[in-house]
């Protein structure tokens, strides 16, 4: 794993990251392969990111009903985090982090809703956006903390 810090803006931060997980491959190459890789790399590399700050994992593909939470995870007693990942191979549609709709957002909080009462969680949670952009040598990450309410 290999982390540095490119630049910092609105984001968190925004990051290049090395994921050992990620085929050495051209962007061009990664591409022609099927969306759902790319897509599981990115969701691994986002899932490591939050290891390395200290983040327990909880769940990955977290279901209720038509809902669908990418990461859940937790730090300690105090926090714990819905992240939706959002991973694409350029930019040329977009940035990952317009993808995500306000009907997306809306099944997130009901699915939040069910895991706090599953859990009996009484510490804060947050809802974060990591948008990760294929780069030649890994994933550019930029993470959106509290991205919505």
């Amino acid at each position: 794993m290999r982390y540095c810090v490119a630049a910092l803006g609105e984001p968190t931060g925004i990051l290049a990251f090395q994921s050992p997980i990620l085929p050495r491959l051209s962007p061009a190459l990664f591409m022609a392969h099927a969306p759902h890789q790319l897509g599981q790399a990115g969701e691994q590399a986002a899932a490591e990111y939050y290891l390395a700050q200290g983040f327990e994992v909880l769940a990955r593909g977290y279901r209720h009903g038509r809902a669908e939470v990418d990461l859940v995870l937790r730090r300690g007693s105090e926090l714990l985090v819905f992240a939706e990942v959002k991973t694409r191979s350029s930019e040329q549609f977009g940035t990952p982090e317009t993808f995500v709709s306000a009907r997306k957002k809306e099944l997130f909080r009901l699915a939040a809703t069910h895991l706090q009462e599953e859990l009996d969680w009484r510490g804060d949670i947050r809802f974060d956006i990591l948008a990760l952009t294929l780069l030649s040598q890994g994933f550019r990450i930029e993470h959106f903390e509290d991205a919505f309410y």
